[in-house]
């Protein structure tokens, strides 16, 4: 048998050897690549069920705060000053749209002006019932104070409030990071300015009830359309 025959039968014999390893290599080869598909998608699952939206890690949430107001008060003060009632208006007004409870006049006892200070409380009380908070709702407390002392009229109440946790929280490098997801302290500020400039907070909870619609202006813009008339005011400066 020549050599050239010889190398004909050796590669011959060998052909299903190397077919069958083939085969192998392919065999491994899809399941490395299944494998890595698992992993990626166990990564993924596990990756995913971390909260990444500075809404969800900074919330806004309603609470209940402690309002106190001290207005000083002269051992020898006969009345509120009008700065004094101008203060319990704005009191008034905050209470309205966000208080709950009742408003709790605390007036000093022992103290050098407790005369006056009682006296005072008498009128923050009337001034406040005409500002539209209910008498029912305004407590009178008595507190102790020291003898040598010109104690204010504490005035305190609970209110609403729209706020979120406190930011400044670093829990680890940012850097440190090959996802490129949000860090633990991002969109926190965002979220407190938000909340500070909620001017009422049940608006969170949901709309408010629509209100009765101008009837009088409804009819004059009605009827200036179908006239060909600007139904625009005069006054409006766009």
């Amino acid at each position: 048998m020549s050599t050239r025959e010889t190398m004909k039968t050796t590669v011959a014999s060998s052909g299903p050897r190397y077919a069958r390893s083939a085969v192998a290599a392919a065999s491994l080869i899809a399941i490395a690549l299944a494998s890595g598909c698992a992993m990626e998608k166990r990564q993924h699952i596990t990756v995913g069920s971390i909260p990444d939206d500075y809404r969800t890690n900074h919330p806004i949430v309603l609470q209940e705060r402690e309002e106190t107001l001290d207005l000083p008060v002269g051992s020898n003060d006969m009345h509120l000053s009008t700065n004094q009632k101008g203060t319990l208006d704005g009191l008034a007004t905050a209470y309205a749209s966000g208080g709950t409870g009742p408003v709790t006049i605390l007036v000093p006892a022992g103290s050098a002006n407790e005369a006056a200070a009682s006296r005072i409380a008498r009128e923050i009380q009337s001034h406040l019932g005409k500002r539209k908070v209910a008498n029912g709702y305004i407590v009178t407390e008595r507190y102790q104070a020291q003898s040598t002392e010109m104690a204010p009229v504490r005035l305190v109440y609970r209110s609403m409030v729209a706020q979120t946790d406190q930011c400044g929280r670093w829990p680890e490098d940012i850097l440190a990071n090959a996802e490129n997801k949000h860090y633990a302290d991002f969109g926190c500020s965002y979220q407190n300015n938000l909340a500070a400039q909620i001017d009422n907070p049940s608006d969170l909870l949901g709309p408010r009830g629509t209100g009765p619609i101008d009837a009088e202006r409804r009819s004059k813009v009605i009827g200036d359309w179908r006239d060909g008339d600007v139904t625009l005011s005069p006054n409006t400066d766009y």
